[in-house]
């Protein structure tokens, strides 16, 4: 079984979206764990609403064209269209992180994808989540790559969010 990390997003209909990623996700896969649900600005493009941006991490025999897939299937089942502009809102963006200590392109997917190191609504809360597991490349823990991480103008903050009758994200790093 490898660990394997996504990254999901919203910015319509936040709330129901990353419920239903989150409930797809424990029905699918073994181990789920996710981060704190931050609230992030547009990254990339002026005319859009906040987005909803969390890490999730479970286990997987899945092979990365297979994980790929479920993540499309998922993104097109609520509402996610093909032919949309690539800064765009969204009902659903998930996204491949890592599979394992996979690197390179696997299946048309390059791993562990360059948003990582690149966009604080995909660093954070993975270093968070893992802050002790290893970038694949560059064997950095996550924590370390947080830490030296310059945010520059992308602004996110942590919200409450409740998940299947839980609290799993507050403003603060405490959560019931």
């Amino acid at each position: 079984m490898a660990l394997v990390t996504v990254s999901i997003g919203s910015n319509i209909e936040r709330d129901h979206h990353v419920r239903v990623c989150l409930d797809a996700l424990a029905a699918s896969f073994e181990n789920l764990r996710v981060s704190r649900v931050f609230e992030s600005e547009p990254v990339g493009f002026e005319d859009g609403r906040n987005f909803y941006n969390l890490v999730a991490a479970f286990e997987s025999d899945a092979s990365v064209a297979e994980l790929q897939a479920w993540c499309k299937r998922l993104e097109f089942a609520n509402g996610r269209r093909e032919e949309s502009p690539k800064f765009s809102p969204r009902t659903l963006d998930v996204d491949l992180l890592t599979v394992g200590e996979l690197s390179g392109e696997h299946g048309g997917v390059s791993l562990p994808r360059g948003e990582i190191t690149h966009h604080a609504f995909v660093l954070q809360p993975l270093a968070e989540l893992l802050p002790e597991a290893r970038h694949p490349v560059s064997q950095e823990t996550y924590a370390s790559l947080w830490h030296r991480f310059d945010a520059g103008d992308q602004r996110l903050w942590p919200v409450s969010f409740i998940w299947a009758g839980r609290r799993i994200s507050t403003p603060d790093r405490a959560t019931d």
